[in-house]
This record gives structure tokens, C-alpha cells and sequence, in this order.
């Protein structure tokens, strides 16, 4: 069984060239800190890598959307019903907040295959785009 470390770097090696079933085209870096992480940038979409953490219990991709100084202050609290409400429907996908930054995330299994991630970052990276765009009028341009 491979250490977290040596599983993000499986999962670099693995994914890094990778066209998904959507036609979705993946580059991989790892970015040295504290827990490594593994970016994952994809063709067209450079706005919006994917970001991948693997600990003992969980493998977490998550994408950064916008930070709290985006949002229209006036369409704030009507903007944290909305994500709420849109948590269920949105198929493998979730949101969230890490200090003043929202992300929309979802998680796997340590026992997780290269193409069940292959499958979720294709997910997750739709739902990031689906999410911008539903969201856009909560935002300041």
C-alpha cells in the first residue's frame, strides 16, 4: 500500500497527458509544501485547475471559485441560500469556504483508482464552470 506522498505522485505520473472522456485534456504539477499538492491544469480551462490533496482517510479535488470581496454585498446572504440549495443537485459535488476563498470540492476514497480520479476531476471540473456560470450575477465583474 502506498503512502499518501508516493500515491499523489502516482496520481501525477498518471493523469499528467490524460484526455478524459469529455475531451477534457490534463497537465499535472506538483506543488511542494507542508502536504504536497497536486494541480492539475486542464486545456481551455486554465481559470480553474483542480487541486488535489491525498491524506490517509480521503483524496480531496477541489477547485477555487471567488473570494468573499467578489460577491455583491447586497446578493451575499441570498448567494449562501443558493449554494446551499444547489449542494444536493450537483452530482458529486459540494461547496464550501477556506478563509475568504469559495471552493467546490469532492472526495474519494484512499482505494480510489486512477480512473475513478480521472472521473471525478472531469466532474468536478464541469461543475466548476456549471457553478460560475449559474452563479454569475451574485458576483461583481
Amino acid at each position: 500500500m502506498l503512502i499518501p506522498q508516493e500515491k499523489l505522485e502516482y496520481f501525477a505520473a498518471s493523469l499528467d497527458g490524460v484526455t478524459t472522456d469529455n475531451e477534457l485534456r490534463l497537465r499535472t504539477e506538483i506543488i511542494p509544501s507542508e502536504t504536497d499538492i497536486l494541480l492539475v491544469s486542464i486545456e481551455d480551462r486554465e481559470d480553474f485547475p483542480i487541486y488535489i490533496t491525498v491524506d490517509e482517510s480521503q483524496i480531496l479535488c477541489m477547485s477555487y471559485l471567488w473570494r468573499e470581496e467578489d460577491i455583491k454585498p447586497e446578493l451575499h446572504k441570498e448567494l449562501l441560500d443558493t449554494l446551499l440549495s444547489m449542494n444536493l443537485p450537483m452530482p458529486l459535488s459540494s461547496f464550501s469556504k477556506v478563509g475568504n476563498q469559495y471552493i467546490i470540492f469532492g472526495a474519494l476514497w484512499t482505494s480510489s483508482t486512477v480512473d475513478e480520479l480521472i472521473r471525478e476531476v472531469d466532474f468536478l471540473s464541469d461543475n466548476t464552470l456549471t457553478a460560475v456560470e449559474e452563479l454569475w450575477d451574485y458576483l461583481i465583474k
